[in-house]
Protein backbone atom coordinates (compact mmCIF):
# COMPACT_ATOMS: atom_id res chain seq x y z
CA UNK A 1 0.00 0.00 0.00
CA UNK A 2 1.34 3.41 -0.97
CA UNK A 3 1.91 5.94 1.81
CA UNK A 4 -0.04 9.14 1.44
CA UNK A 5 1.73 12.41 2.16
CA UNK A 6 0.22 15.67 3.43
CA UNK A 7 -0.22 18.16 0.57
CA UNK A 8 0.90 21.02 2.79
CA UNK A 9 3.87 19.78 4.80
CA UNK A 10 4.78 16.41 3.25
CA UNK A 11 4.33 14.42 6.47
CA UNK A 12 2.64 10.99 6.30
CA UNK A 13 -1.17 11.05 6.45
CA UNK A 14 -2.87 8.57 8.75
CA UNK A 15 -6.59 7.86 8.71
CA UNK A 16 -9.27 7.64 6.06
CA UNK A 17 -8.26 6.65 2.56
CA UNK A 18 -9.38 10.00 1.09
CA UNK A 19 -7.65 12.13 3.74
CA UNK A 20 -5.16 14.58 2.14
CA UNK A 21 -3.78 16.51 5.13
CA UNK A 22 -2.19 15.46 8.41
CA UNK A 23 -3.89 18.21 10.51
CA UNK A 24 -6.52 20.91 10.16
CA UNK A 25 -3.74 23.51 10.37
CA UNK A 26 -2.11 22.05 7.25
CA UNK A 27 -5.45 21.98 5.43
CA UNK A 28 -6.07 25.63 6.32
CA UNK A 29 -2.54 26.68 5.35
CA UNK A 30 -2.80 24.86 2.00
CA UNK A 31 -6.18 26.40 1.13
CA UNK A 32 -5.15 29.88 2.29
CA UNK A 33 -2.04 29.75 0.12
CA UNK A 34 -3.99 28.41 -2.86
CA UNK A 35 -6.66 31.12 -2.58
CA UNK A 36 -4.39 34.05 -1.73
CA UNK A 37 -2.88 34.59 -5.19
CA UNK A 38 -6.11 34.91 -7.22
CA UNK A 39 -7.80 36.88 -4.46
CA UNK A 40 -4.94 39.32 -3.92
CA UNK A 41 -5.74 41.09 -7.21
CA UNK A 42 -9.42 41.44 -6.29
CA UNK A 43 -8.53 42.53 -2.76
CA UNK A 44 -6.23 45.26 -4.13
CA UNK A 45 -8.95 46.61 -6.44
CA UNK A 46 -11.52 46.53 -3.64
CA UNK A 47 -9.16 48.45 -1.35
CA UNK A 48 -8.76 51.19 -3.99
CA UNK A 49 -12.55 51.37 -4.53
CA UNK A 50 -13.15 51.59 -0.76
CA UNK A 51 -10.62 54.40 -0.45
CA UNK A 52 -12.19 56.26 -3.39
CA UNK A 53 -15.65 55.87 -1.82
CA UNK A 54 -14.37 57.11 1.52
CA UNK A 55 -12.72 60.17 -0.08
CA UNK A 56 -15.88 61.11 -1.99
CA UNK A 57 -18.02 60.59 1.12
CA UNK A 58 -15.81 62.81 3.28
CA UNK A 59 -15.64 65.54 0.63
CA UNK A 60 -19.41 65.52 0.14
CA UNK A 61 -20.31 65.30 3.82
CA UNK A 62 -24.00 66.09 4.43
CA UNK A 63 -24.32 68.15 1.25
CA UNK A 64 -26.30 66.95 -1.76
CA UNK A 65 -23.59 68.11 -4.16
CA UNK A 66 -20.22 69.74 -3.78
CA UNK A 67 -17.61 71.17 -6.14
CA UNK A 68 -14.04 70.08 -5.51
CA UNK A 69 -10.69 70.43 -7.23
CA UNK A 70 -8.72 67.55 -8.73
CA UNK A 71 -5.81 68.45 -6.44
CA UNK A 72 -7.93 68.04 -3.31
CA UNK A 73 -9.12 64.59 -4.39
CA UNK A 74 -5.61 63.48 -5.33
CA UNK A 75 -4.20 64.77 -2.04
CA UNK A 76 -6.64 62.52 -0.17
CA UNK A 77 -5.55 59.46 -2.16
CA UNK A 78 -8.30 59.35 -4.80
CA UNK A 79 -7.49 57.24 -7.89
CA UNK A 80 -9.41 58.36 -11.00
CA UNK A 81 -8.68 55.08 -12.79
CA UNK A 82 -11.04 53.09 -10.55
CA UNK A 83 -14.83 53.48 -10.42
CA UNK A 84 -17.78 51.08 -10.31
CA UNK A 85 -20.03 52.44 -13.06
CA UNK A 86 -20.87 55.36 -15.33
CA UNK A 87 -24.12 57.25 -15.81
CA UNK A 88 -24.99 59.46 -18.76
CA UNK A 89 -27.72 62.02 -18.12
CA UNK A 90 -30.12 63.54 -20.67
CA UNK A 91 -27.61 66.31 -21.43
CA UNK A 92 -24.98 63.74 -22.35
CA UNK A 93 -22.85 64.43 -19.29
CA UNK A 94 -21.06 61.35 -17.97
CA UNK A 95 -20.93 60.82 -14.21
CA UNK A 96 -18.40 58.35 -12.82
CA UNK A 97 -19.66 56.49 -9.75
CA UNK A 98 -17.88 54.73 -6.91
CA UNK A 99 -20.82 52.86 -5.45
CA UNK A 100 -23.33 55.56 -4.41
CA UNK A 101 -20.97 58.55 -4.80
CA UNK A 102 -20.43 60.06 -8.20
CA UNK A 103 -18.34 62.78 -9.75
CA UNK A 104 -18.86 64.82 -12.89
CA UNK A 105 -15.86 66.49 -14.51
CA UNK A 106 -16.84 70.15 -14.97
CA UNK A 107 -13.47 70.97 -16.50
CA UNK A 108 -9.92 69.64 -16.24
CA UNK A 109 -9.50 70.69 -12.59
CA UNK A 110 -13.00 70.90 -11.04
CA UNK A 111 -15.45 68.11 -10.29
CA UNK A 112 -19.02 68.04 -9.03
CA UNK A 113 -19.49 65.37 -6.35
CA UNK A 114 -23.00 63.89 -5.93
CA UNK A 115 -24.69 61.13 -3.96
CA UNK A 116 -27.06 58.74 -5.69
CA UNK A 117 -30.31 58.09 -3.88
CA UNK A 118 -30.33 54.61 -2.37
CA UNK A 119 -33.37 52.51 -1.53
CA UNK A 120 -32.88 53.49 2.14
CA UNK A 121 -33.16 57.21 1.33
CA UNK A 122 -36.37 56.94 -0.76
Amino acid sequence: MEKRMCLACGEPVVGRSDKRFCHDACRNAYNNKRNSLPNSFVRKINDILKRNRQVLGKVLGKEKMQKVTRERLLSKGFDFDFFTNQFSNAKGQIYFFVYEYGYLPLDEEVFLIVRQKTSEQV
